[in-house]
């Protein structure tokens, strides 16, 4: 038996059957638009549908619809974005229409209003309170989701952060499979080509080949692969560059995979694949070094140690790339649901600051490109894919985690379009004897070949 405040299974959405005789002649819909706009500042720019079947709100919009009063208790206790998130992928908050699109009139709005997070006043707070007792809604706090990151021991440990890096990058093998292209990046790709034909596996190869010159390998080279991934990077370096590769992850289904896809391509003799801590790294002397959107995860006290462990580990006048999103100082973390359900503990910077700790560790910053825009197009074509194999990926990881990976995508191809998340490569060299770097003065004969849109 289930009574108001009580929940049943918290992995089971469900849709709450509507009251009836409905005692107060305004709907649920309309008591929680008036909340959500008293904290919002404004009406809702969405349409509102709730579990006994009033709406309100604008006809022509995306409409959210209130599945449960589950959702309502899980705002009352996380208010703002967790509550929101956990409400989504547990399917008792939904979309129906573009889930993009109804997230773009929201921050359109919060825009427009100045405020990002929901807020109330003491008085509205209690206005809240009272909505919800009589709503039935009041409760104990439900259960955060199965999806969301539960992690241990002190931030940024060498043992925490495996947990970390784990939870995202260990779903599955055969879940990033049906996600990405054929060559496994799980990066923001580089669109060379406004040619139709163009797609994302082409983007990606554009990018890595771009790395690749950019840190002047050439066959026999030394590379240091730092956060490999898939070893979409590594793979690309030792077949077509002839470059000897050290591939370093943390997570060891990404290990597997490399390796996996060395003994295939009979690169034993030009990779390496060691699953480890970046700050387990030992030796050095490399020709060159890349961290491709990894150098996210090492957290804002740990960057120094990061920078200083780059400037170690090339050797002088050895070049160090680093690929990295940045967002506003305003806000370095992912967000509460990034943090919580996709990449616990990261931490993104402006990128003046990332620029600022590389020059700090001794490393010369020569070249700074945005890749913003690619990211865009990079991230929307994975949510083309989400999308078509919707059925294969529910399958494969449940309806929830699912749900969690439309909410991120959806939401990420947002903020990089609309300026509020970055990515950026910067190139930077390790000085040798007396400042000299080795690189080319000419801009036309420093990155050789590089293929131009």
């Amino acid at each position: 038996m289930t009574t108001a405040g009580t929940d049943r299974d918290e992995r089971t959405p469900r849709t709450e059957q509507p009251t009836v005789p409905r005692v107060d002649p305004q709907g649920v819909a309309q008591r929680l638009a008036a909340l959500a706009g008293e904290a919002l500042g404004g009406p809702l720019p969405v349409r509102l549908r709730a579990w006994d079947g009033s709406e309100t709100g604008p006809a022509d919009g995306p409409v959210a619809v209130v599945r449960s009063r589950r959702a309502l208790r899980r705002l009352l206790w996380a208010p703002g974005e967790l509550g929101l998130a956990q409400a989504y992928v547990t399917g008792d908050l939904d979309v129906e229409g573009d889930l993009a699109q109804a997230l773009r009139v929201m921050w359109a709005a919060a825009r427009e209003r100045g405020a990002h997070t929901p807020r109330l006043t003491l008085a509205g707070r209690a206005r809240a309170v009272g909505t919800a007792v009589r709503l039935g809604a009041v409760g104990p706090r439900p259960a955060a989701p199965p999806t969301q990151a539960r992690l241990h021991g002190r931030l940024h440990s060498k043992a925490r952060d495996r947990e970390a890096v784990s939870h995202h990058y260990d779903l599955s093998n055969d879940f990033y499979r049906l996600l990405l292209d054929d060559t496994m990046a799980y990066s923001c790709g580089y669109w060379a080509s406004e040619d139709p034909g163009f797609g994302p596996a082409d983007a990606q190869r554009a990018k890595l080949e771009l790395i690749c010159r950019k840190l002047a390998v050439v066959p026999g080279a030394r590379l240091l692969d730092i956060g490999c991934g898939w070893g979409s990077l590594t793979l690309h370096a030792a077949e077509r560059h002839k470059a000897q590769v050290t591939a370093v992850t943390l997570a060891a289904e990404q290990a597997a995979y490399v390796r996996e896809q060395v003994r295939e391509r009979r690169l034993e003799h030009r990779v390496e694949v060691v699953c480890q801590d970046y700050r387990d790294i030992t030796g050095g002397g490399y020709d060159a070094v890349a961290s491709v959107e990894m150098g996210e995860h090492v957290g804002d006290a740990g960057y120094p140690a990061f920078t200083a462990a780059l400037h170690r580990l090339v050797r002088p006048q050895g070049r160090v790339l680093v690929q990295q999103m940045s967002r506003a100082g305003t806000a370095p973390g992912g967000g509460a649901f990034i943090e919580a359900y996709i990449a616990p503990d990261m931490h993104m910077r402006p990128l003046g600051e990332t620029v600022g700790l590389l020059e700090g560790a001794g490393l010369e910053v020569r070249h700074v490109e945005s890749l913003r825009e690619h990211y865009v197009r990079t991230v929307a074509a994975w949510q083309r894919t989400l999308e078509e194999r919707w059925d294969d990926v529910v399958r494969l990881t449940g309806e929830e985690t699912a749900r969690v990976w439309r909410l991120y995508l959806a939401g990420g191809a947002l903020a990089f379009e609309e300026g509020r998340m970055g990515v950026d490569q910067i190139l930077s060299v390790r000085p040798g004897p007396r400042g000299s770097s080795g690189m080319p003065l000419s801009p036309e004969c420093r990155y050789p070949g590089q293929e131009r849109s």
